[in-house]
This record gives structure tokens, C-alpha cells and sequence, in this order.
């Protein structure tokens, strides 16, 4: 991924809605707000030449040359380096955020020089969300989730990632891809296409852990409340209860983990065969009191 012009990140993704993943990574690392912030976004076809080329393949490509940037060893172009340009008066990504290593499909933050330089200042605050969600409705998403999971059903090898309107339940997007984090970049660049952000009222669900890096990037993106099938890192929780984020984990079948921000889930309609927990350390697995 190149910023005008400029080397930012490499990273380890499943091909497919890569103008979303670039714009939903620059969301979360502070860079773009709104959708007017991106000029263009497209396949780098030449040196130099951060606006040739088409934005998605297969409408022809102007790249020729082994040696050009976009290009793979037949000269063709690749489809693999994406040229973003960003609208006047957007700043260029700090030189800090520049990933020095490539981001592995497991790693979102890998190449970061430390964890600090990874807690960007968010453009909105999600602490005041006066949403409120039923623990039932809670316990439904991971099903959904995996009833759009058109590509795991058949490799079962991508994490997804989904977005959950709070108040009514629709599903707005999902997206599928290798690195979970790639995953919550596609959903997040999605909203910012459709000038969503901040989302709030929102429930993001991802299919696997929540790790910090997936806290960071629903705190940046506006989202109340982050639900995960598996356990969050102590770092993630410390991060959600810092910001205000309702983490919910361990979301199967009927139990669910509440993490952090546990007012916004109601369970006044919950059966009461099922099992909500609300972690009383940030190791949640170790440590928990029934409520």
C-alpha cells in the first residue's frame, strides 16, 4: 500500500474490496474520516504513477515491465500494490506508522516500532453510545455471521468480520479475508465509502479472538461495541475499558463473556437457562463473577 506516492504498509490478504481494506486501514490508523478524504485509489501501473492504472481488475491495465511497481514477473500488472491519494488538506500518515516489516495474515500490528505508536487518538468517542442491545439478540450473530461465510464454508480457512445495526438487528456488510484484521479493514472501509462514520449504534462481530488491534480499529471507527466467538487479549480489555468499547467474548451458543462496558447489553429478555458472565479482571477465563 502507497500514500501519495509513499511505501506505508505491506500486508498478507486475501484479493478482493482491496480499495476498502486500504481506506478502512487508513481509518484506523487516524488518517481518514470521512469519505471525501480519499481522492483516488487505485492499482499502481507504472512508476511514479500513483493515479494509472485501473481501481479493480479486469478493466485493463496500462502496466508493462517487470520492473514497475505493480508489475509481476510477466510485466503484467499484479493487482497487488494499491496507490491511495489523498484529498487536499488531508495530512499524510505520520512516518511513524510506516510498517517496516510485512503484515502477516495473523499480525495487524507486527511491524509497529511499539505498542504505543498503535493507540492513535480516535476522531470520536464512543464511550457516550446510548446503545443498548438485548443479550439475545447478542448470542444470534455469531449464526448469522457464519451463514454469510460463503468462502469458509468452502475452505474454511478466512476469518470474516460483520457489521450489526444495535437497534434493529440488520446485517449492514460482511467481509471475509485471511487476517482478521484485514477483515475488520474491509468492513470499516465499506462504512467510510457510504460516509458512515462514525458508526455509531453498531455492533461489529468477528469470527475469531479479539485482539487489540480489533478494539483499536472499533474505537476508531466509531463502533460502541465489539463482539468476538473467542477470548480477547488483557491488552484489548484494557484498551476497551479505557475507551468505553462494550467487549463482549467467548459468544457461543448460549454464554457470552461481557468484558468491558457490560450496561449496554440488557438481559431482561434473556432465557434464564443461559449463562452471561461479567469479567471481574481483565482475564476474564480465570476470574468471573455470574451475573
Amino acid at each position: 500500500m502507497r500514500v501519495n506516492g509513499e511505501r506505508l504498509a505491506v500486508t498478507m490478504r486475501t484479493p478482493g474490496h482491496d480499495v476498502e481494506l486500504a481506506s478502512g486501514f487508513l481509518v484506523s490508523e487516524g488518517v481518514l474520516v470521512r469519505a471525501e478524504d480519499l481522492a483516488t485509489a487505485r492499482y499502481c501501473a507504472g512508476a511514479g504513477s500513483a493515479a494509472s492504472g485501473p481501481s479493480q481488475p479486469g478493466a485493463g491495465s496500462a502496466a508493462s515491465g517487470p520492473n514497475l511497481p505493480g508489475a509481476g514477473s510477466d510485466g503484467l500488472n499484479s493487482y497487488n500494490v494499491l496507490d491511495v491519494a489523498l484529498a487536499p488538506g488531508v495530512a499524510s500518515p505520520d512516518p511513524s506508522l510506516s510498517r517496516d516489516f510485512t503484515i502477516s495474515s495473523a499480525c495487524g500490528v507486527c511491524g509497529k516500532d511499539s505498542i504505543e505508536s498503535v493507540i492513535t487518538r480516535s476522531h470520536f468517542d464512543v464511550s457516550d453510545d446510548p446503545l443498548i442491545v438485548d443479550a439475545d439478540a447478542v448470542l444470534d450473530l455469531p449464526g448469522r455471521l457464519r451463514e454469510h461465510q460463503k468462502v469458509f464454508a468452502k475452505t474454511g480457512g478466512l476469518h470474516a468480520a460483520a457489521l450489526f445495526d444495535g437497534r434493529t438487528g440488520e446485517l449492514r456488510v460482511v467481509r471475509e479475508d485471511v487476517g482478521r484484521h484485514n477483515a475488520v479493514d474491509k468492513v470499516i472501509g465499506w462504512a467510510l465509502a457510504h460516509d458512515l462514520l462514525p458508526l455509531r449504534g453498531q455492533i461489529l462481530q468477528v469470527s475469531g479472538r479479539a485482539s487489540f488491534e480489533l478494539v483499536q480499529k472499533a474505537i476508531m471507527a466509531g463502533v460502541p461495541m465489539l463482539s468476538a466467538v473467542s477470548a480477547p487479549s488483557s491488552l484489548a480489555v484494557d484498551l476497551a475499558e479505557q475507551h468505553g468499547l462494550t467487549l463482549a467474548g467467548f459468544v457461543r451458543g448460549e454464554s457470552m463473556v461481557l468484558y468491558s462496558g457490560a450496561d449496554r447489553v440488557s438481559c431482561n429478555d434473556a432465557n434464564p437457562d443461559e449463562e452471561f458472565s461479567i469479567a471481574t479482571t481483565s482475564i476474564a477465563t480465570t476470574r468471573k463473577e455470574t451475573s
